[in-house]
């Protein structure tokens, strides 16, 4: 089977868990997730199945939307409650108020170090690797957007607690976040809870548990929970080429399209029926705009 599922992970299992249990139900070894979840985190994790693991890079760069709990006064190693603590500060001082100016003043485009716990490489090893065993090591800042970022919930203390709504590019990390928050209030903070609330289109409304996905495989109607690969990707532009615009692509040679197409964006090359043939890559070859095949999806 080829597409992609909207699975509602639990707080436990890490997103190879859920991978496992996918293969097993789906009864596939091919099957690939865009974007790991944290065991501690919930919400949705897009599993793709079959020939939708080629577009695994492109649902990875697709906006997020996370809730997201955090505790102010108080900073941990981890940047959340898995960690150990690092510092404590009397929070108490920090209103309503003051905290949605400061949350505010995050949205845009921002520089945010990834923390000792990511999976970003250093000289070739993961930094959660270096950090189990008890190093750190200098980081260097990565551009992300913050699109939007709303205080939700607030409760005033001596460790105060908040819950925020957070839209954000890829490549997000939402513990630095909280914890960068609580340095600009000069508290500390490190986050509590996370839940992942939406992937692109697919929100945490629409999707299943591990147990209902095993529940429709014994009720024979698992097919009706994954979404083929062009409605997974409806958010990437798309363009119609012709009946022989579609044979050249499919046999990877580039085709002309017109000069109202930016440089450098991807899109769907579509054909006229609306069936995807490819994701492509709109060029320039000597002032005119191609399409410059990246996936052939097509059977």
């Amino acid at each position: 089977m080829d597409g992609v599922v909207n699975v509602r992970k639990g707080s436990g299992p890490t997103s190879h868990d859920v991978v496992y249990d996918i293969r097993r139900i789906f009864g596939q070894k091919r099957v690939g997730h865009a974007g790991t979840l944290d065991p501690m985190a919930t919400g949705v994790l897009v599993v793709c199945l079959g020939r939708a693991t080629r577009i695994v890079e492109y649902l990875m760069g697709t906006p997020k939307e996370y809730i997201a709990r955090m505790v102010l006064g108080q900073s941990t190693d981890s940047e959340d409650s898995t960690g150990g603590i690092t510092s404590e500060t009397d929070a108490s001082f920090v209103t309503r108020e003051v905290l949605e100016t400061a949350v505010k003043s995050f949205v845009g485009e921002i520089i945010q170090v990834p923390p000792m716990v990511s999976a970003v490489k250093h000289e070739g090893q993961r930094l959660y690797k270096l950090a189990r065993q008890g190093k750190s090591v200098e980081r260097e800042g990565r551009k992300i957007t913050i699109y939007s970022l709303d205080l939700l919930d607030f409760a005033p203390g001596n460790q105060a607690q908040a819950q925020i709504r957070v839209e954000c590019s890829s490549g997000t990390y939402i513990r630095t976040l909280c914890s960068d928050i609580g340095d600009r209030l000069g508290c500390g903070a490190h986050m509590s809870a996370l839940e992942r609330t939406r992937v692109g289109s697919f929100t945490i409304e629409k999707s299943l548990t591990i147990d209902q996905l095993y529940t429709a495989k014994d009720e024979g109607h698992l097919g009706s929970f994954v979404s083929d690969i062009n409605t997974a990707l409806e958010g990437m532009p798309s363009i119609v080429v012709s009946e022989q615009g579609a044979d050249d692509i499919q046999h990877g040679r580039m085709v002309a399209v017109g000069s109202e197409y930016k440089t450098g964006i991807t899109v769907r090359a579509l054909s006229d029926d609306g069936n995807l043939i490819a994701v492509c890559e709109v060029a320039d070859l000597d002032g005119s705009r191609i399409l410059k095949p990246r996936k052939v999806l097509s059977v």
